[in-house]
């Protein structure tokens, strides 16, 4: 159960006795048939495609997307409670990636490619994953070299992928290639189903500091032929601008992660520095760790109120990208700053993978890095004040 500080300050015009409902059922199935297996998804460095069927057919992966693709046609809410749920039980970043490439489909493409791939997205029969970044351009999309020729009806695909989210596990991936010229205008998205397709090749999962149960993996694109039908958008080029067009959402849908990490870190701390003796005392009843714990939870109540604002914006469809990207660099920022207090307070034990505190810490630090790391998030909203 959550401290009684958190939730009593934490309530938002969004949630409903609905929204409720929904964030229980979501806690009771992550809790009883998730988290017991996440130890073992550690180890081996993924989550096997086969767990988001059951998910799915829950109708916890896209309960946005309108019934006609296999949604409830539900709120945006609702996906924000998926992945509150899955950050508070430690679950890695799987979905939310998953998500942001139906809404791609979702937004830019045709009818036919909504009706061939939501719903089984939705299902959890398709797992999805974005291959955005490559190795000699990271960021900068405009620079990437991945390059998609018209050959008849055909695209041809060559180039390289890589630190791809659901890379290894993935059956559909939303691909960022050069269709045209160097430049912003040359980029262009394109849908790939890999299931046994040739030229294609999954390289090295890639082992990282923390989300251990999240895989990551080099991507390799040797003469893929994928239909030009599966071009998101009328014409080639509109990849930026696609990309550029969902940014409100997916820094959103970052920060939530951030919300619910600190106050579980927080909770955690209370926890065990309440029952921890050191000296004759309880660790929390020394005034410096009074006054730590007060600082974080300051910060998860301050945090929690922005990102409930940057919900009920995107909810309203008044979310400014600025907001946007404020919220994304300065809660994960704040996410950072309290897993390490916290980690400070369980002292050696804090250093311990068994402990979920060292591996929240562990687990966040990619947090200020993927989505646009916090460099450029600050950049971007200091070229908005100098415009």
């Amino acid at each position: 159960m959550s401290h009684p500080l958190l939730p009593r300050l934490h309530r938002h015009a969004w949630m409903d006795e609905s929204i409720d409902a929904f964030r229980e059922q979501v806690r009771r199935y992550v809790t009883n048939e998730l988290a017991p297996q996440l130890d073992g998804w550690r180890r081996q460095g993924f989550i096997p495609r086969e767990v988001w069927r059951p998910f799915g057919e829950m109708g916890f992966l896209l309960p946005e997307l309108s019934e006609a693709y296999g949604g409830a046609g539900a709120s945006l809410a609702y996906q924000m409670v998926v992945q509150d749920e899955f950050a508070r039980a430690e679950m890695p970043a799987n979905t939310a990636v998953h998500n942001l490439a139906a809404h791609y489909i979702l937004d830019y493409g045709t009818e036919a490619q909504k009706r061939r791939w939501l719903p089984r997205m939705a299902s959890g029969e398709l797992l999805a994953g974005i291959a955005l970044t490559e190795p000699g351009c990271g960021s900068d999309l405009k620079a990437l070299r991945t390059r998609a020729r018209l050959d008849g009806d055909h695209y041809v695909i060559d180039g390289a992928k890589t630190f791809i989210t659901n890379g290894f596990s993935a059956s559909l991936l939303v691909v960022a290639v050069r269709t045209g010229d160097a430049g912003s205008r040359g980029v262009s998205l394109v849908v790939l189903e890999t299931q046994d397709l040739p030229g294609f090749r999954v390289g090295r999962r890639l082992e990282k500091l923390g989300q251990h149960a999240s895989d990551t993996a080099e991507l390799f694109f040797d003469g893929v032929r994928v239909p030009a039908s599966h071009l998101l958008g009328e014409v080639p080029g509109n990849g930026f601008v696609q990309l550029m067009s969902q940014l409100p959402y997916e820094r959103t849908l970052l920060c939530v992660p951030a919300a619910a990490v600190i106050e579980r870190a927080v909770e955690l701390t209370v926890e065990y520095t309440r029952e921890r003796k050191a000296f004759g005392h309880t660790v929390f009843d020394f005034q410096n760790t009074r006054f730590k714990l007060a600082e974080c939870a300051t910060l998860a109540h301050v945090v929690r109120t922005f990102v409930n604002d940057c919900i009920q914006r995107l909810l309203d469809g008044t979310l400014d990208d600025e907001a946007a990207y404020m919220a994304k660099w300065w809660c994960t920022e704040q996410q950072g700053k309290v897993t390490d207090e916290c980690v400070q307070l369980f002292g050696g034990y804090g250093y311990m993978a068994e402990y979920p505190i060292a591996r929240m810490h562990a687990d966040a630090r990619v947090q200020r890095i993927y989505g646009g790391t916090t460099e450029i998030m600050k950049d971007l909203i200091a070229r908005k004040l100098g415009a």
